[in-house]
């Protein structure tokens, strides 16, 4: 199913927070709709599959730092509904199995930085559980009645939050016309941070965003796009000067735009983008068959776009099951995989400047 998500706009400061814990496995018990399922349903951990290129990288500099990052619409679960997922054991979909579920999911990736779309209960539960993980976070609600927004998870141990940006997309609501296309509070919002290796000083600029998803709303889609590639330009811009580098950018989310279309053509297009970026999975292979998989609509929504500087060197890259896959056959949330999305990721490098 594809949705919407959004958050305010502020700029501040936040200090790195040190504090690591161990998190004790919880089991999760899901029933199917037919029969009591006698073995625990766990998801699947996900396979990092080298590239070719990354042993080159390796061999030819051991200078610099490495480091995981994993995009994910988590499917919040105010949206969760038996009505909407009708194929999905109903067990599955219950709060206390599915955050379990997810939670033990962003555990087993093993990630230094989750960029998390569709959250929801961030307060109540996946704060203080992450915290147990040893992340630190960045969060912004949406705006109006919705509950749900993007958040930056990272441990501190591998990376200090130096600058934040939010980037609210209902600044476009007087320039766009969406006065007959219903509430515009539905629009997203963008969180932007600047990241440092604590040892090297060398800052990474990662963007979380989650696109607003009507398709019959393309001017807003793009208008969306085009907006938060202008703020990352200046965000940059500032990075840049208070740092004396060009650093490199990460921009990951749920986009809810498909290859080739107006969106995922405008960032990649080098000419009009003001910020040149690439397409991170097209670039090692193509893009996934699917990142978002249900009876209804089945295709790729979501995507890591990588600026195009040469320090930012991916090394592997979080694989994707294909249409085949026992495991999404009939459509996602399922006890394997607890969203209607799939994740993406990669292990990357960032070589030291000169």
């Amino acid at each position: 199913m594809v949705r919407s998500a959004s958050p305010p706009l502020r700029r501040l400061l936040l200090p790195p927070l040190f504090e690591q814990f161990v998190q004790s496995q919880s089991s999760l018990v899901c029933r199917s709709h037919k029969r009591k399922m006698s073995a625990m349903a766990q998801p699947i951990p996900g396979k990092f599959v080298p590239l070719e290129s990354s042993q080159h990288t390796e061999e030819s500099s051991s200078d610099g730092f490495k480091f995981r990052l994993v995009s994910y619409n988590i499917l919040a679960q105010v949206y969760v509904k038996s009505a909407y997922f009708p194929h999905s054991p109903s067990s599955c979909l219950k709060w206390k199995a599915r955050s379990q579920a997810v939670l033990t999911e962003l555990r087993n990736f093993g990630a230094d930085i989750l960029c998390i779309q569709e959250l929801d209960e961030y307060e109540s539960f996946y704060k203080k559980n992450m915290e147990t993980l040893g992340y630190s976070s960045a969060y912004i609600q949406r705006t109006g009645e919705k509950r749900d927004g993007c958040g930056i998870f990272y441990k501190p141990s591998s990376a200090e939050l130096i600058l934040k940006e939010e980037i609210h997309y209902n600044d476009l609501v007087n320039s766009v016309d969406i006065t007959e296309k219903g509430n515009n509070s539905t629009a997203e919002t963008c969180t932007v941070l600047a990241e440092k290796k604590m040892t090297l000083l060398s800052p990474i600029v990662v963007a979380n965003t989650h696109i607003y998803w009507d398709p019959d709303w393309i001017d807003v889609k793009l208008a969306q796009a085009k907006y938060l590639l202008s703020r990352l330009l200046q965000f940059r811009g500032h990075v840049s000067s208070e740092f004396s580098c060009i650093p490199p950018v990460i921009v990951a989310g749920d986009f809810n735009s498909t290859p080739g279309d107006e969106v995922y053509n405008y960032i990649v297009s080098s000419g009009e983008a003001p910020i040149k970026l690439y397409s991170l999975y097209a670039a090692n292979g193509g893009e996934p068959p699917f990142t978002n998989c249900t009876p209804d609509f089945t295709g790729t929504l979501d995507y890591i776009f990588l600026s195009d500087g040469g320090r930012l060197k991916p090394l592997s890259l979080l694989d994707i099951p294909g249409p085949d896959s026992t495991d999404v056959i009939g459509g996602l949330p399922n006890h394997q995989h607890p969203s209607d999305h799939l994740p993406i990721g990669a292990d990357f490098k960032v070589l030291r400047t000169a």
